[in-house]
């Protein structure tokens, strides 16, 4: 089998970026970024994905986090559709329900070719710590165009901000965990009746 593997460089004017994945790693994670409590939820996303994720940030953190975790998700899509390749073998779906407390959320991923976010969660407050709950979806944004995915996420019950966010990012490391297996039934066949995805 061929490693499933990639590393991405994005530099802009506003971030510089230095992201590696592996899609059939065993949760390892490293990362500076300067946005800790993102940290912790990159952290769940890799663990539960079980992807190993290195991911070093170096963002206009001076004006806000927006660029930073904007430009990260970027980065983790490009390098999600670089390392599945012609997604030939792949099971293509994957979906995830997590709970944590209160708080239950469910995500479902489909590596279509067709980017598109479809994202419902109330966040309970517009902070975290000092990170802004909106760029929650900013990040998520960023994976589903640059991995040409369709990602459905919607966060189903829940009360504390914290809870409703790391149960986002657990969900979302599971279902992509699913979605990027290889199918043992079919590892040579493009999983689409069309021919291409």
């Amino acid at each position: 089998m061929t490693a499933r593997r990639a590393t991405i460089e994005r530099r802009t004017a506003e971030t510089d970026i230095r992201l590696s994945l592996d899609l059939d790693g065993s949760g390892d994670f490293k990362a500076a970024t300067g946005v800790g409590f993102f940290e912790h939820m990159l952290h769940q996303l890799a663990r539960h994905g079980l992807i190993d994720l290195d991911i070093q940030a170096d963002g206009d953190l001076h004006i806000d986090d927006h660029h930073t975790v904007e430009d990260v998700g970027l980065a983790l899509g490009a390098a999600l559709k670089d390392a599945i390749g012609d997604k030939r073998g792949i099971m293509r779906y994957g979906h995830a329900y997590v709970p944590l407390d209160e708080a239950l959320s469910r995500v479902v991923v489909d590596f279509s070719g067709r980017p598109g976010l479809y994202f419902r969660a109330d966040f309970t407050a517009e902070k975290i710590g000092s990170f802004d709950t909106e760029l929650v979806r900013e990040f998520f944004q960023g994976v589903a165009s640059a991995a040409s995915m369709t990602l459905h996420m919607d966060a189903l019950t829940g009360h504390n901000a914290h809870h409703i966010a790391e149960t986002l990012f657990k969900a979302f490391g599971r279902a992509l965990r699913a979605a990027v297996a290889r199918d043992q039934r079919a590892l040579d066949a493009l999983p689409s009746t069309k021919g291409s995805l």
